[in-house]
């Protein structure tokens, strides 16, 4: 399961908050989510604090999602080692 809450920044950049495992029908899920932000083209910004574990379309999604320039705060080591792949 994984659970996305929003924040905002103080210049109005959306910032989503990831927890649980990005894996399965969560991934649609973010990715749905994603492109609905960047449509409106503002900075975006995910927050994987609360990330334990990305199955490999979760790894493929977000390497995509940093070639557009999404900034990923907080990886755990574990999840930091997954993106680097």
């Amino acid at each position: 399961m994984l659970k996305i809450s929003g924040l905002e920044l103080k210049d109005h950049a959306p910032t989503l908050r990831l927890e649980g495992q990005v894996i399965g029908p969560w991934v649609e899920e973010l990715r749905g989510m994603c492109e609905r932000l960047l449509s409106q083209r503002q900075p975006l910004t995910l927050d994987l604090a609360g990330v334990s574990f990305l199955d490999r379309d979760g790894i493929t999604l977000l390497r995509g999602l940093v070639a557009r320039h999404v900034a990923l705060i907080n990886r755990s080591p574990f999840v930091a080692e997954q993106l680097r792949g």
